[in-house]
């Protein structure tokens, strides 16, 4: 009985860090819920950490219509939605093709492709602008979608080759025995042993284009085209008193996101128990 004892009270202090950690995680988000419910005269009243004395979700509604938020948040999902669709078909197939076919310089393309994270953006942001303006794609959607597209495709890549590797090369040839191509196997085959890497990099697409500044301040100078992070920014100039409508604009902005991760938290845990496995 004494071993126990023990065991019993390190789960009971692993429990107690554990929830401790969760709460100070959450607090902020919740915090945030109260600051968009309030006015300038109660957050400036000392009383910014508690609850609202009357719920003004009037602070949503002039967000969504004053400050042009619904234009923004319609831009951002336009932009993400294109950007993780376009990486994670370019990259699964790339991945595919490096990894399962055998070609003289796979090797070489995956270094080659891998070098990209070596990338920062800072580096390529007056190149990439010069580009895109001698293209004519400023100011528009393009000139987004494009840099995400080409800065999110080696991180893919690696996350989907890796898993590609994991595959039994014998699932493929009973799949050519059973007279499926290429293109079948592939998609009907392959993809869905991969769901948990690409509901990984999904995620890990989403973040980098819904949160990204410098691009979308840089190569966006029309409002009709510009992105959440950038109205947020120039919100804060326009009702610089009513902090308010702010907050209500950042909540606007951080519900996607949670409903991203719970949506697809489940087969990112099985990403990384697979990548723990294999490591």
């Amino acid at each position: 009985m004494l071993p126990k004892k023990p065991k019993l009270l390190g789960k009971i202090l692993l429990h107690v860090f554990l929830i401790l950690v969760a709460v100070t995680q959450i607090y902020p988000l919740i915090w945030l819920a109260f600051f968009s419910l309030k006015d300038n005269s109660e957050i400036f009243s000392g009383d910014v950490l508690g609850l609202p004395k009357s719920f003004l979700w009037s602070n949503y509604t002039k967000a969504l219509s004053d400050g042009n938020v619904m234009i923004y948040f319609f831009n951002s999902v336009l932009v993400t939605a294109v950007s993780i669709i376009l990486v994670l078909i370019l990259a699964s197939m790339t991945g595919y093709a490096i990894t399962r076919m055998n070609w003289k310089f796979s090797n070489a393309a995956m270094t080659l492709i891998l070098l990209g994270m070596m990338v920062p953006i800072h580096a390529a942001l007056l190149p990439l602008f010069m580009v895109l303006k001698n293209l004519g794609l400023l100011n528009n959607y393009w000139s987004l979608i494009i840099p995400y597209v080409a800065f999110g495709l080696p991180l893919a890549v690696f996350i989907l080759g890796s898993f590609f590797k994991g595959i039994p090369r014998e699932m493929e040839e009973s799949a050519v025995i059973d007279g499926c191509g290429i293109y079948r196997t592939f998609f009907s085959i392959i993809l869905p042993l991969v769901r948990p890497a690409i509901a990984t990099v999904a995620i890990f697409t989403f973040l980098s284009c819904w949160n990204e500044l410098m691009f979308a301040v840089t190569f966006i100078n029309d409002t009709a085209y510009q992105t959440l992070t950038v109205g947020m920014m120039s919100m804060v100039g326009t009702y610089i008193t009513q902090w308010g409508i702010i907050g209500a604009g950042l909540m606007i902005t951080t519900i996607p996101t949670i409903i991203i991760y719970l949506l697809l938290n489940k087969q990112v845990q099985k990403s990384m128990i697979a990548g723990a496995v294999k490591g």
